[in-house]
């Protein structure tokens, strides 16, 4: 019914939507029977967040779904929430929360459209093949419309892509860019095709590097679906427990996210497991869209040198090559990444503010700190590991 009007609904749970609505828009790609392109975004996914109480009541994630139908079937969805802080974010608000407050405002609750705890680019204006310009419109007028008739401070939309940055800013939105550092496989055959793109003494101190961390007297392997085991998700909870209570204060996912993970979600994921004495003493967690290894979690019980590196960067790298996927996401900042073959990439948000002055302010912000942004990124490119080119060879 291309014709049909078109009608928005709010859910306070997945649930209520169904997993088959639900995807027919976040990823519709998956029809051939492939995977998707941002498994984050998919119903399995959100579902687990949910089902496990790392989102909901207490958490400061509130689920808010947006769908958009014509008629009968849905062509437009957004993951939203309701905020009472800026955690979990990694396009960081803080200082304008500050602000607003030190000059009398209430800035939260606020919007947040993401997917929690998750700083990787994906859609966040999930739509069906060919109702992509009215779904999204829907959608942002709808989110607008919700955080202006309750009140709220404002509306977020973090790690959408380049194209959907676009057309927000045409829709009045305000247009934020950061950076992170991703890998790019340039049809490597496998990491030493990859290191023969590098200069030589970038190339010889990965290789060290290596060797350092796999000295650390046991060893590394790869487990992906079936070939993870509880056992295995005992010792990664184990790690991400420590990493998060040094990163955050108390870890975002709870430990009924990985048993929900073990059973809808372990296709999905790969899981790096380094071994010493018949125990795992460290580990990383990645998970596979279809064309990006996305590093999300690290954690250890023993401190051995260069193994860090060794889990998170050149295992994925390594897996990338192997998969044949495209680029490997390892996460929010770090400009480490950058001798190690991650270079800096543009990331993208939008921002509702409902008050005019202090909208007015932060859009002169975000201009200066685009700018700023576009300066770094030229520079930091320059102190890139690959071999310059001659533009005479």
């Amino acid at each position: 019914m291309p014709d049909a009007p078109l009608t928005v609904t709010l859910h306070a749970a997945i649930s209520e939507i169904g997993e088959v609505d639900w995807d027919a828009c976040a990823c519709p790609e998956t029809a051939d029977g492939g995977r998707p392109l941002d498994p984050f975004t998919t119903y399995r996914f959100l579902a687990a967040l949910e089902q496990s109480g790392s989102v909901g009541p207490g958490t400061g994630w509130e689920p808010h779904y947006l769908v958009v139908r014509r008629g009968d079937a849905p062509v437009a969805a957004m993951p939203m929430y309701a905020k009472g802080h800026s955690q979990g974010e990694y396009i960081f608000d803080h200082s304008w929360a500050d602000a607003y407050m030190r000059a009398g405002g209430r800035y939260y609750p606020k919007l947040q459209v993401a997917v929690p705890f998750t700083p990787a680019t994906g859609r966040r204006f999930l739509t069906r093949p060919g109702e992509e310009a009215a779904g999204r419109a829907a959608l942002v007028q709808a989110m607008v419309q919700i955080a202006a008739d309750n009140g709220l401070s404002s509306a977020h939309v973090t790690f959408c892509t380049a194209d959907e940055a676009e057309t927000g800013a045409a829709m009045g939105l305000l247009h934020r860019v950061t950076q992170q550092f991703h890998w790019e496989n340039r049809g490597y055959g496998d990491f030493d095709g990859f290191l023969a793109d590098l200069a030589s003494r970038k190339r010889k101190a990965i290789r060290k590097e290596r060797q350092r961390a796999q000295a650390f007297g046991g060893t590394i392997r790869r487990l992906t679906g079936n070939d993870i085991r509880t056992e295995h998700w005992d010792a990664f909870w184990t790690f991400y427990q420590d990493t998060g209570s040094r990163k955050w204060g108390r870890p975002y996912l709870t430990r009924a996210f990985f048993d929900i993970a073990h059973d809808t979600l372990r296709d999905d994921i790969l899981l790096v497991l380094a071994e010493r004495g018949g125990r795992p003493v460290a580990g990383a967690l990645n998970v596979i869209g279809r064309d990006t290894l996305y590093g999300r979690y690290w954690g250890c019980v023993e401190d051995h040198p260069c193994l860090h590196f060794e889990c998170c960067y050149y295992q994925a790298i390594d897996a990338a090559i192997g998969m044949r996927l495209g680029r490997v996401e390892a996460g929010a900042q770090g400009e480490h990444k950058l001798a190690r073959g991650y270079m800096p990439s543009e990331t993208h948000s939008l921002h509702w503010i409902a008050d005019p002055s202090f909208r007015d302010a932060v859009s002169r912000y975000l201009d200066q700190e685009r700018a700023m942004m576009g300066e770094e990124m030229t520079i930091l490119a320059d102190y890139g590991p690959f071999r310059k080119v001659d533009a005479n060879e």
